[in-house]
């Protein structure tokens, strides 16, 4: 099963999961990043989303 959001190729700096969410929804990648820090910092559910989100998403080569 996968999403229909692409990682990054260009606003990438792990896997480009957040770059590529930033791009599909129009936003800005940085509040984007600072967001997803603020989340990760709670115990466990910022890093298993991002751990979802980098399998659920496609590919960009694809």
């Amino acid at each position: 099963m996968h999403i229909p959001i692409k990682r990054s190729n260009n606003d990438r700096v792990l896997a480009g999961v957040i770059g590529g969410l930033a791009e599909h929804f129009q936003w800005n990648s940085t509040i984007a990043r600072v967001l997803w820090v603020i989340l990760a910092l709670t115990p466990l559910p910022g890093i298993i989303g991002y751990l979802v989100l980098w399998l659920l998403m496609e590919n960009p080569e694809d």
